[in-house]
């Protein structure tokens, strides 16, 4: 008895053939749309002519850094006969050193303000600072000085004002501010900027002032970035950047993580089935 063979009719033999590349063409389709991210998501400030309408107009919410408990203050006391101002001095001007010293001894030149918002000032004694800038602060110690010293200069700054960015960044960190201003935009760039997978739309700021803790969002994409009271920041701030739900996708599904390699594969084996022809 002889064994019959099963003759496939060679037109359904090309038809499957033809089929072939088009599955891998939507396998590689599927990976392509699963893994990139959108131009548009990318931009900081996506539609340009919703932001001319910001072009002159006076700046209202920049903050004026204001004193709070645990800030850490540099104050040097200078007069024309210095030799009268150092004993309001916690140190002696000549071993202060550099005047934008930031290095690990800062704190030892700095005067601690207390919970109720008092420093211990030498000879003076306790003073209040909560909640004056440092204009006001140093007003208020010239003021206190007179009966001491003739036309005294008082030099503050603060020696902890950092920020910290955490999150979907290049470079999370802490940053340590010269100077009493500081944007979000400066804090991106120094954390080493955002990521294609951060979400632009909704930066968490974290601030704690006055006893409280405020939590307020800002977003890149829209003009009403450069109104928020969070675009200047303030001491000890904290800057989360969360990522979109494409890179949570990535991280999370494993299928994403083997799809590249599937697609690589039935595109080489596509490519020899067309040379093998």
């Amino acid at each position: 008895m002889k064994a019959k063979l099963a003759l496939v009719p060679l037109n359904e033999i090309n038809m499957k053939k033809s089929k072939f590349p088009h599955i891998v063409l939507l396998f590689i389709l599927m990976g392509l749309f699963n893994s990139c991210v959108k131009h548009p998501q990318l931009l900081y400030f996506r539609n340009q002519t919703e932001f001319v309408p910001l072009e002159g107009h006076e700046i209202t919410n920049q903050l004026r850094i204001k004193i709070q408990p645990d800030d850490v203050l540099f104050i040097l006391v200078r007069a024309l006969e210095q030799e009268t101002a150092e004993p309001f001095n916690l140190l002696p001007s000549t071993s202060v050193g550099n005047f934008g010293n930031q290095g690990s001894n800062a704190t030892l030149q700095g005067y601690l303000v207390d919970s109720n918002g008092n420093i211990d000032f030498p000879v003076l004694g306790k003073m209040n600072l909560a909640d004056q800038t440092v204009e006001e602060a140093k007003l208020m110690i010239a003021e206190k000085l007179k009966p001491y010293l003739k036309d005294p200069v008082i030099m503050m700054r603060f020696l902890n004002f950092r920020y910290t960015v955490i999150g979907e960044v290049g470079n999370p960190r802490t940053v340590q501010v010269v100077g009493e201003k500081a944007t979000i935009l400066q804090a991106l760039g120094e954390a080493g900027d955002l990521t294609p997978y951060s979400n632009r739309e909704k930066i968490l700021v974290i601030r704690e002032q006055n006893g409280k803790r405020e939590f307020g969002y800002v977003n890149l994409h829209s003009p009403d970035v450069f109104k928020s009271p969070y675009f200047y920041l303030q001491q000890n701030d904290v800057i989360m950047v969360e990522p979109i739900k494409e890179a949570t996708a990535k991280v999370t599904d494993p299928v994403l993580e083997i799809l590249p390699i599937i697609t690589s594969a039935l595109s080489l084996a596509a490519l020899l089935i067309a040379i093998a022809r």
